[in-house]
């Protein structure tokens, strides 16, 4: 009789934890249905859906939304594949360089400034950083007038930056620190042995940063790329505020879709397709990620 009272208050207590466990992550999983499952089913549903005619007044499932954003905005799509891509370039290879120097640089006072400078745009908003570059990049802005200053340029010789330059140097200006930051961390945990010992061997610090450090870092590489693509594929402020030309950057199609047509069917495919496209990204980190733990064991 002990003996099943006492499995029975065990089982109350397993089933008590359970349940204070549920209780525990209840509203962690409540927020992210709320603001992330439902308005991304929501999203899906709505740009593979179109209005019935007169005698169906209900929705119809059809492509025409992904018809007419191709159609419409093809240009647009590609523009935004090509600007992303050369700004996460850009971002490894300045990342790269920022954390090198500071792994492997041998001047103190210059590693501490590079330590203490590149993280400042960390803290600097997506809208504040776009209307900062939108003054430093204008033709008449201060670039250019400090350019003039040193006798570089004459008034009639400086242009502006204001176009698809304006973006990916916004977006590599505000995500390098990010990135850098990662990367040096990762760096910085490496074993010193192997890199002085390519020291003694005589290889100079490119050598070393780019055969022996990199190859090690590169999971942590890719997995801030990665955010960092995300993050740039749904900007809004940046290519608004720097660039008003044509082809622009999905997020801009996408707020004109809406608050110029209320088209929230064609919004929602652009919405799907860049879905795709960081999707696509993440797959290949995965499956790279995937393919080298099965090379280790």
């Amino acid at each position: 009789m002990a003996q099943a009272t006492a499995f029975y208050l065990t089982g109350l207590i397993m089933n008590a934890s359970r349940f204070s466990g549920l209780l525990l992550v209840a509203p962690a999983v409540l927020f992210i249905a709320g603001l992330f499952v439902y308005p991304l089913s929501y999203s899906f549903i709505d740009a593979f859906t179109v209005a019935g005619d007169a005698a169906d007044a209900g929705t119809r499932f059809s492509l025409a939304n992904f018809v007419l954003a191709f159609e419409l905005y093809g240009d647009d799509i590609v523009f935004t594949v090509l600007i992303v891509s050369l700004s996460a370039v850009l971002i490894a290879s300045g990342a790269i360089l920022i954390g090198g120097y500071i792994t492997l640089g041998t001047n103190r006072f210059l590693v501490n400034a590079v330590r203490i400078l590149y993280r400042w745009p960390l803290f600097i908003p997506f809208i504040v950083a776009a209307q900062c570059m939108r003054t430093f990049l204008a033709k008449n802005g201060l670039m250019n007038g400090v350019l003039i200053e040193m006798g570089m340029l004459t008034p009639l010789e400086t242009t502006g930056f204001l176009d698809w330059r304006g973006i990916v140097i916004t977006f590599v200006w505000k995500q390098l620190p990010f990135v850098a930051l990662l990367v040096t961390g990762a760096m910085a945990s490496l074993d010193r042995a192997g890199i002085e010992a390519a020291r003694d061997l005589g290889a100079g610090r490119l050598r070393i940063l780019w055969q022996i450090v990199v190859p090690q870092v590169m999971p942590t590489l890719i997995v801030a790329l990665v955010l960092s693509i995300v993050t740039m594929m749904s900007v809004l402020s940046v290519p608004v505020m720097i660039s008003g030309h044509s082809p622009t950057m999905m997020t801009v199609q996408m707020a004109f879709r809406v608050n110029a047509y209320h088209d929230y069917g064609t919004a929602n495919a652009l919405g799907v397709i860049s879905y795709l496209i960081t999707g696509l990204v993440a797959w290949i980190y995965l499956r790279r990620g995937v393919a080298g733990k099965g090379g280790e064991k």
